[in-house]
């Protein structure tokens, strides 16, 4: 926005957890952003929330995906060994400390 505000929003399939320890197991969305408990099939929290947000603003950053795959199971299989390339130089150092923190 012209204020230099960025808002997100994609709430189209959205689940509300009643207390802060609930767990969700429902898998719905794009895959690229999903976190590690939900690749393997296991309940998931908000944590996996923040780990969507590290996805996007890598994203952000590095203008790709952090994980990639050329097939549905490699994407996966690369999700689930955590390991991405940095984002470009230019960013600061917080910003890497940062994403690596969310992922």
């Amino acid at each position: 926005m012209k204020s230099m505000q960025v808002k997100l929003g994609d709430f189209g399939v959205s689940k509300v957890l009643s207390t802060t320890k609930s767990r969700a197991a429902t898998i719905i969305g794009t895959p690229y952003y999903y976190s590690p408990e939900m690749c393997k099939g296991e309940s998931y929290d908000t944590k996996s929330d923040i780990w969507s947000l590290g996805v996007l603003l890598f994203e952000m950053c590095a203008l790709e995906y952090p994980f990639k795959g050329n097939n549905y199971s490699k994407l996966i299989e690369h999700i689930t060994s955590s390991k991405y390339n940095d984002i470009p130089a230019m960013y600061s150092k917080s910003i890497h400390n940062l994403i690596r923190g969310l992922l």
